[in-house]
């Protein structure tokens, strides 16, 4: 292989190569399969929101990047992205089935970014893995030509690995010790919370029919799972531990597209106050007001958007879903389909470290320690209220990145399902774009009453300034 910048185009590797037959094309699901199984593997896993967002975007970058490869069209993110100055490009004298290169470059990725995960993550890696490589080959895609592809995208994802071990992850510390002040963030959390959300929920027996376990209906009920099972602690998959600060030092991770974690900063936070004159008293109202109006709908809303580690595929999960659910919606190529996943995965990740750098920076209390101190003790929120501080919003600002990401690919005011959580019970949700999305989200922080008012106005800023960021610096469509 060699090493440049520019890929070369699908025309440029079949010179030569005329009379040979065409590959039979892949469809969409090879890149939606992919998406899906993102979101199941965070769940199982128990992953936290930002570990969910780095994964995503590593594995949609490798999956783009074996597509762009033999693309007229695409563009590669090497030169563009940060720290990733070149990656292996492939021969031009031989043949490759860019489904095959794709999806061999992801699968590297994803099988060592959950190397320590749960037995049935890697069983739903290579299941899928493997039964896509037979489609192929039932396809069409003879054996020098599998054999080849599957060679350069290993490279490809070896090369991809070795990018993302600089980026600070592997050096970051959980040590954290909070400020001590009126106005600080403390971990609100209790022990009975924790404790039902530190099970694993991992079946003993995996079937390579169901390898990521996942509840069917007639089979679910206390025997066909095991809950007795908590994640190690100290590895590259963590669990969540709402007992203590969520991920302090993620800001300090490299960033993608940014040129720094605090490139889009959000207004300043309100000035800490107890006094009935203070404006965060007066937002502190505003959510107890809010909590105790709630009506059936806003309810529901806070309940959808909720997206809780180990219930769910973590924030960035729910929009990896919703891209997996666009490529089939709406009838895309597997090229437009990678396109909107590695863009999209790397505006939420890039997302998650500024929001991070953000909230551990201001370092301002959540609503429930403001209300039960200085309003009402007895006062609780709807939804548990997660371990790092309030300003700003993580659903809001990496809501308001995606969205604007997928609003620039799509279009403003275009309609589209939501089935992400038809396994939690929730129905089909009809939105009518991108950004009304985005807004519903951060609003439902407020229902949950998680949030002040600030940090979903504040996290929407920066989050939009984030993708708006991302999409001037991150090409990747060929010519000007």
């Amino acid at each position: 292989m060699t090493n440049n910048a520019r890929p070369w185009a699908l025309g440029v590797l079949l010179l030569g190569t005329a009379c040979a037959p065409k590959l039979p094309p892949a469809d969409a699901g090879f890149v939606a399969k992919w998406t899906a199984t993102h979101y199941a593997l965070a769940r199982a896993e128990r992953l936290s929101p930002p570990n969910a967002s780095r994964t995503s975007a590593y594995a949609a970058i490798a999956l783009y990047e074996g597509w762009a490869a033999f693309s007229d069209s695409l563009r590669s993110l090497a030169g563009q992205l940060n720290g990733l100055a070149a990656l292996p490009r492939p021969s031009r004298e031989e043949r490759y089935d860019p489904a095959l290169v794709a999806m061999e470059a992801q699968t590297v990725v994803l099988r060592s970014l959950y190397a320590e995960g749960f037995a049935s993550t890697g069983v739903a890696i290579s299941a899928l893995h493997d039964s896509l490589v037979g489609v192929r080959v039932t396809q069409g895609v003879s054996e020098p030509i599998r054999r080849r592809s599957l060679a350069y995208g290993a490279e490809l994802g070896t090369a991809i690995l070795a990018w993302a071990a600089e980026d600070g992850f592997a050096k970051r510390t959980f040590g954290y010790q909070p400020l001590k002040g009126a106005g600080y963030w403390q971990p609100t959390t209790t022990t009975a919370q924790y404790r039902s959300q530190n099970l694993s929920a991992e079946r003993d027996f995996v079937g390579f029919d169901n390898p990521t376990a996942a509840a069917r209906p007639g089979e679910s009920g206390d025997r066909s799972i095991t809950v007795n099972r908590p994640k190690r602690p100290n590895t590259t998959v963590p669990g969540i531990n709402p007992l203590v600060a969520m991920e302090p030092q993620w800001g300090s991770l490299r960033t993608f597209a940014l040129d720094s974690a605090g490139s889009c900063p959000p207004p300043p936070a309100l000035a800490f106050g107890s006094d009935k004159a203070s404006p965060l008293y007066a937002e502190a109202l505003q959510v107890v007001e809010m909590r105790r109006s709630l009506t059936e709908e806003q309810k529901r809303i806070a309940y959808f958007w909720a997206d809780n580690p180990g219930e769910s595929g973590t924030p960035s999960g729910h929009w990896m879903s919703v891209v997996s659910s666009l490529s089939e919606q709406w009838m895309l190529s597997p090229e437009r389909t990678v396109e909107a996943y590695a863009l999209t995965a790397i505006a939420v990740a890039d997302a998650f470290i500024g929001c991070w750098h953000q909230k551990y920076s201001s370092n301002i209390l959540r609503p429930v320690a403001y209300i039960q101190r200085y309003i009402d003790p007895t006062w609780q929120p709807l939804l548990n209220t997660p371990p790092f501080p309030t300003y700003t919003s993580g659903h809001s600002t990496q809501s308001a990145a995606a969205a604007e990401v997928l609003t620039a690919l799509f279009g403003d005011n275009r309609p589209y399902d939501d089935p992400t959580h038809i396994t939690l019970g929730h129905p089909v949700k009809r939105l009518a774009s991108f950004r009304e999305a985005a807004r519903e989200a951060g609003l439902s922080r407020l229902y949950g009453g998680i949030h002040f008012p600030m940090d979903n106005v504040g996290g929407r800023m920066q989050g939009e300034c984030i993708g708006r960021a991302v999409l001037s610096r991150v090409h990747t469509r060929e010519g000007p």
